[in-house]
């Protein structure tokens, strides 16, 4: 009877969890909006992102509204936010953090002292990765995969949830430093940021060249809740058939693999590895929670798949003198692939 009473109580205890991320999901779009013009996908694509535990990459132009757009989801999630402008000179100290020799004033002994760098916080916005070396990169890189940042021996772990949204120019820019398919692979997402249509470019207008001072953007949630969120989303379930679904989405990438269609055997060089699975799934499985619902389809798998695969799968020369892009390759390669009866 007292295992029964147990698992009634953690019912409700989840069914009321998933209340409580709905309703908090509903009001950050809200928040969002009131600041934001337009982008909806590129915000669900960045909470996405946050209630899985990644982070994203997002490649656009300047003058596109990014860095207001992570302050303002941060400051909707309540979440803190910090900003690195990545520029050739950056050291990689310069992010994690160093250790600094002081003195103590009462016993006049001198001792290392760390002073945490950018990283220590929630929401880190690294603005331009692509313009620093690779060195830089990588000491970001790893504090997105480990969690921790490490100086002189001393293990130092960064604050529950960190969320790296990481901006870059395209690559034909001068002056630039492409991040290497490896480190693109820490990346859940590579959204693309394009420009607004023209009737909300003129909302923009209006909004921001007047005198009327902007709404106050409101935290909807905490740090602690959206850990308790990150954990809710592993719990929704996938059925076995739409499990092996994203199998195949990610196998068809792979120009050797027996499934992968003609247009990938002749336009792909390398395909997804099966991170990229995970990465689909649990992504699917954040998307069906905002939806409101409590298990995942077939189409939260194939509306996610272009942004989790883009950066993961590389085009050869053929792509390249076809003037076939990777959008147009993964479209097709999912049509090609037959889609579960729902069940």
């Amino acid at each position: 009877m007292s295992d029964a009473v147990a698992e009634q109580n953690n019912s409700d205890a989840t069914r009321e969890l998933v209340q409580r991320f709905q309703s908090a999901t509903m009001k950050i779009r809200e928040q969002v909006r009131g600041t934001i013009v337009g982008q909806d996908d590129v915000v669900d694509n960045l909470l996405v992102t946050l209630f899985v535990g990644g982070h994203c990459l997002i490649t656009g132009m300047p003058g596109t509204a990014k860095t207001l757009l992570v302050h303002t989801l941060a400051s909707a999630l309540g979440l803190t936010f910090k900003r690195i402008q990545f520029t050739p000179d950056l050291m990689p100290t310069d992010i994690t953090g160093t250790d600094m020799v002081e003195e103590d004033q009462s016993t006049g002994k001198r001792e290392w002292r760390f002073i945490p760098g950018p990283v220590f916080t929630n929401v880190l916005l690294a603005d331009e990765i692509n313009r620093t070396p690779p060195k830089t990169q990588a000491a970001l890189l790893e504090a997105m995969q480990e969690k921790t940042v490490t100086v002189r021996g001393v293990n130092h772990k960064l604050a529950k949830p960190f969320f790296v949204l990481a901006t870059q120019n395209p690559i034909e820019l001068e002056g630039t430093y492409p991040l290497p398919e490896a480190q693109l692979d820490r990346f859940l997402f590579n959204v693309l940021l394009d420009y607004l249509s023209a009737d909300e470019e003129v909302k923009v207008i209006e909004r921001f060249t007047k005198t009327v001072e902007m709404p106050k953007v409101e935290a909807c949630t905490s740090a602690e809740e959206i850990v308790q969120f990150q954990a809710l989303v592993r719990q929704v379930p996938i059925s076995a058939s739409l499990s092996r679904y994203a199998v195949d989405i990610v196998r068809a990438t792979r120009p050797s693999d027996p499934i992968a269609p003609e247009i990938i055997r002749k336009y792909a060089n390398f395909g997804s590895s099966i991170r990229a699975t995970m990465n689909l799934v649990l992504a699917a499985k954040a998307r069906a929670l905002m939806e409101g619902r409590y298990h995942v389809t077939a189409e939260d798998l194939k509306k996610l798949a272009p942004p989790i695969l883009r950066h993961r799968v590389l085009p050869n020369s053929f792509a390249e003198s076809d003037g076939v892009t990777i959008d147009k390759i993964l479209a097709d390669m999912l049509e090609s692939l037959p889609v579960p009866a729902a069940e």
